[in-house]
């Protein structure tokens, strides 16, 4: 095999040679050498180049999208209002720079971020694609439609001149959605529009929960209850989706002691229950409805002391079948008013739970990322709860240290479920995320000591297969992307309408 002395080599007879050579040069070199049959491939060698690893140690890339500027429904006190970019969102925040820089394109921003992880020696065979920009069912079908067809002709790299053609062409391309996120609100949780989010494609949500108190909902003008907030979750649940909830502490009216309450409501409530989860402390910036408050006295935001003991605090209480995705917005300090203004929360949060001896099981806290596994090191794990009138199954492969290598999600609807009258649903237990961990893998690509492609995610489906059968379903559906209708093909699975399902016998 070779190695960095073989590239050293080969480097001392290339044109470009120098004393001091930039990883992403060093990478270009060693592509082009493997091309040139100069030097023998080595995916060791080429891990060993790759800039910021943990940006594709979860298993995928990951690749966000900005929607252009459109009016919002919601009327929230603590967003910020740059009529450059759509609600929320601040036009000097990293993601929204390179969609502006873009125009809002969305097959240039797919591209030119797909080339900017290239560059640096990231595989971009498995995208998981992040549409964000506000309430995502507020923009007019026919964009929201546009912008997914141009999505994925950057993926796959040409145009298609509808949607669905754009979906066939990205089921066998060299670079495959799999796994399609958008951003809504509670109140836009409808079965008509859950319906046109899987024709899209769509696998996650985004939803802005922010609060589980009525009473600091209308305070912060929210335009939405609780009691939406847990229909939204049933009807999610209902139809497979992903579900990733957005909680906010530090809003108006709320106090630490109230947060952690309100926080203990998502996991302590049936009902709710999220896959994952974003915590984002309220950020007070001077263009929001909320700086007006503060500046009467009528709103403070927490000291960074409290703000610190509370994330340590509710951080060890979150469930080993939730991922913590973000604890802060990447909003750059010099908007910040007062408050927050540090960007390591989770590390000093993780410090402070470390001199206390307590340890967060969230996923993102488990992985494997890039450590090596062995097959058979790994143990079965059967974790069940009951949620949205059903019974989840939370199937996974943790290694000896308790580190999570792959999981699958799997719904057992019951008999108070919310069942969407869906033809591929009927009957039916829903397959709702399979995902490996681990440094992501070229496609059909294989890694000694990785977790990916060691046939985990098949077990796991013969394991939910099993689950389902003995709990009397006849029939098994997969909420599947655009990229991942193949994989499920291969084990036995049919297209139906919507989803993929198999005949269980």
């Amino acid at each position: 095999m070779a190695g960095g002395g073989e590239l050293r080599a080969a480097l001392g007879r290339h044109p470009a040679r120098g004393t001091y050579l930039s990883k992403d040069f060093l990478i270009a070199a060693y592509r082009e050498m493997v091309a040139a049959g100069e030097l023998r491939e080595d995916p060791a060698l080429a891990e060993r180049l790759r800039m910021k690893p943990v940006r594709t140690l979860s298993g995928v890339a990951t690749v966000s999208v900005l929607t252009r500027p459109y009016p919002c429904p919601g009327t929230c006190i603590f967003c910020p209002d740059d009529s450059r970019m759509p609600k929320s969102y601040i036009a000097d925040e990293p993601g929204a720079l390179r969609a502006s820089q873009n125009a809002f394109d969305p097959f240039r921003q797919v591209a030119s971020r797909l080339s900017s992880l290239e560059s640096v020696g990231h595989p971009t065979g498995k995208v998981e694609l992040l549409i964000l920009g506000g309430t995502w069912n507020a923009y007019p079908k026919d964009y929201r439609e546009e912008f997914v067809r141009r999505c994925l002709d950057a993926l796959s790299g040409e145009e298609s001149a509808t949607l669905p053609e754009a979906q066939q062409k990205n089921e066998h391309a060299a670079r495959r959605n799999v796994g399609l996120v958008v951003e809504t609100r509670p109140d836009h949780i409808r079965p008509e529009e859950l319906l046109h989010l899987r024709k899209l494609g769509v696998t996650k949500l985004q939803v802005g929960v922010q609060s589980l108190d009525d009473r600091i909902l209308a305070l912060n003008c929210r335009g939405h209850t609780v009691a939406d907030t847990r229909n939204a979750f049933r009807l999610m649940r209902a139809a497979g989706f992903k579900i990733q909830a957005h909680w906010m502490p530090n809003l108006l009216g709320a106090t630490p002691e109230s947060d952690r309450e309100d926080f203990a409501r998502l996991f302590d409530d049936p009902d709710l229950r999220p896959d994952e989860l974003k915590i984002y402390p309220t950020i007070l910036v001077e263009n929001s409805k909320l700086h007006a408050y503060f500046q009467r006295g009528e709103y403070r935001p927490y000291p960074y002391e409290a703000l610190l003991e509370l994330i340590a605090a509710i951080k060890p209480v979150i469930p080993p079948y939730c991922r913590v995705n973000r604890l802060a917005r990447d909003i750059p300090v010099r908007h910040v008013v007062a408050g927050n203004k540090r960007s390591n929360l989770r590390e000093d949060a993780q410090r402070l739970m470390a001199t206390r001896g307590a340890r967060c099981r969230c996923i993102r806290c488990r992985e494997v990322r890039g450590l090596h596994v062995a097959r058979g090191d790994l143990r079965r794990e059967d974790l069940a709860y009951g949620a949205g009138g059903g019974e989840e199954r939370f199937l996974s492969f943790v290694t000896a240290e308790n580190r999570l290598a792959g999981y699958l999600r799997l719904w057992l609807p019951g008999a108070q479920s919310s069942v969407l009258p869906w033809p591929d649903l009927e009957r039916a237990a829903i397959v709702r995320d399979v995902h490996v961990y681990g440094q992501t893998l070229p496609l059909g690509g294989n890694q000694e000591g990785a977790a990916q492609h060691l046939g985990l995610g098949t077990e796991l489906l013969a394991n939910a297969e099993r689950i389902a059968r003995e709990a009397g379903f006849p029939r098994l559906a997969v909420i599947s992307a655009i990229g991942t209708r193949d994989y499920y093909r291969n084990r036995g699975f049919e297209d139906g309408e919507l989803y993929l399902v198999k005949r269980l016998n």
